[in-house]
């Protein structure tokens, strides 16, 4: 049986577990594939089953916990097979002196621009370590990846904005035409 390691942060690993085995239960059910946890390493061995997609979707709502996201919105990649997983990682874009700046750029005052981004786009959004995350349908996924990057550059939080409140429009038209097809 194929397997493979995923190195996680040992503050993520009670997550990945959850109450009483639940969370990791959870994913070994609903993708047919075993999860073994090294908590002294940091080390989740994950072993297909039958089910090969299955096996992608595990790795991705491991990676999805290990980002920062709570269990409740990672196994939201299992519900769906559009919705996906995306990160950036932001020392491939900035040095590690302008780090924190460029997060709470992201984050904005009081969390605004993430909430902004997470309920105009549809998508969820997490800043963990040096890492940014978005789960969502591709579309939303795509275009908060725009606007966050968009961020990281040091555009103005109402370009982004607008530029987000565009992409929502471009989407929902798309989605009214597909309707109209089938």
């Amino acid at each position: 049986m194929e397997s493979i390691d995923i190195k996680i942060p040992p503050d993520r690993i009670g997550v990945l577990i959850g109450r009483e085995g639940s969370v990791k239960k959870m994913i070994e059910e609903r993708t047919e594939c075993r999860i073994k946890v090294d908590s002294k390493n940091g080390v989740i061995t994950l072993t297909r089953g039958e089910n090969a997609v299955g096996f992608l979707k595990a790795r991705d709502v491991i990676n999805a916990i290990a980002l920062g996201f709570n269990p409740e919105i990672a196994l939201k990649i299992l519900d769906d097979d559009f919705t996906i997983l995306e990160t950036i990682d932001l020392s491939s874009y900035i040095s590690q002196k302008a780090m924190e700046r460029v997060k709470g750029r992201i984050i904005g005052k009081e969390g605004k621009m993430r909430r902004l981004i997470e309920e105009t786009l549809n998508v969820h959004v997490s800043i963990y370590d040096k890492f940014v995350s978005i789960i969502g349908n591709f579309e939303g996924v795509s275009a908060a990846r725009e606007a966050i990057e968009m961020l990281i550059d040091g555009a103005q939080h109402s370009t982004v904005q607008k530029f987000m409140e565009r992409k929502k429009r471009e989407i929902e038209m798309r989605s009214m035409d597909w309707y109209k097809i089938s």
